[in-house]
């Protein structure tokens, strides 16, 4: 009879092979059940009852099993996405999952991480140098005040993704769309924009001069007291745009925005008038 209850237990059990909490709950299970059986056949049940009474009393063993199993996987997943502090230079990471996957402090210069879903995520204080994160999900991740120099972002999903005071010359932004993204207090000068949607946006106090928004949209997106000297909007779509000045009317701020050029460019009515009053040079643009 014992040999019956083990073949139950491990018909229950085996969609859970290899989750290490679930053998150990397993052998536990199987020691109580054992017993049960034992006591039962002892107060006079034939063995079919009592098998019968001992499986009934574990009651709805299955459901319990899959709780304990999803919430052992999910440790697991934790403890194998820390890679803080370590030395991965060039690592593969391509098509991985690693949710709320801690990798600060790290040196991950020139790794791949295409493909991967790295929701919730943190790289603070990493080397993440010419890394690769074309097609990665990017949610809720945070590269802030990190060297992301010459990475690539194609394709890439940018959700609540934080780049604020981070390096980034060289980085390249491909045919992304970025919602609610932080770009605040970053030098963005060399960084290059090509094709991309900004909605919620925020580059607060960022460093924008001589930077290229040809032909891409702008939805809500705050520009406030950003460096915008020589800053190309040709062609691109902007609607509730903000240009708040550090220092409201200064000439300073005034001169900034007249050499912005706007040509060709597609606006709303609130942001023309903004535009307008801050004297921009907008003559070439088209008022929706």
């Amino acid at each position: 009879m014992n040999q019956r209850l083990t073949d139950y237990l491990n018909g229950v059990f085996t969609p859970y092979d290899g989750v290490k909490s679930i053998t150990e709950l397993k052998a536990y299970l199987l020691s109580d059940l054992k017993e049960r059986y034992s006591e039962l056949r002892a107060e006079g049940k034939d063995e079919e009852t009592a098998f019968k009474m001992t499986i009934d009393s574990i009651g709805d063993i299955e459901q319990t099993i899959l709780e304990v199993a999803n919430l052992s996987r999910s440790l697991e997943r934790q403890v194998l996405t820390n890679f803080s502090a370590s030395n991965l230079p060039k690592s593969d990471f391509t098509g991985v999952t690693a949710h709320k996957g801690l990798f600060e402090g790290s040196a991950l210069r020139g790794s791949d991480f295409s493909g991967a879903d790295l929701t919730g995520s943190s790289f603070k204080g990493s080397d993440v140098r010419e890394a690769n994160f074309d097609g990665a999900n990017l949610t809720d991740c945070s590269l802030s005040a990190l060297d992301l120099a010459n990475a690539s972002f194609n394709k890439t999903i940018l959700v609540r993704t934080n780049f604020s005071k981070s390096g980034l010359d060289g980085v390249k932004f491909t045919g992304v769309k970025l919602t609610d993204v932080m770009l605040t207090m970053t030098d963005l000068r060399k960084t290059i924009f090509d094709g991309c949607l900004f909605d919620g946006v925020n580059f607060k106090y960022s460093d924008l001069r001589g930077l290229c928004f040809d032909g891409q949209t702008f939805i809500g997106v705050r520009f406030d007291k950003a460096a915008l000297n020589e800053v190309s909007f040709r062609g691109a779509t902007l609607k509730n745009v903000s240009f708040q000045s550090a220092f409201t009317l200064s000439k300073k701020y005034y001169r900034a925005i007249k050499t912005i050029c706007f040509d060709g460019a597609t606006m709303d009515k609130l942001t023309f008038a903004l535009l307008k009053g801050m004297e921009a040079d907008l003559s070439k643009v088209t008022v929706i």
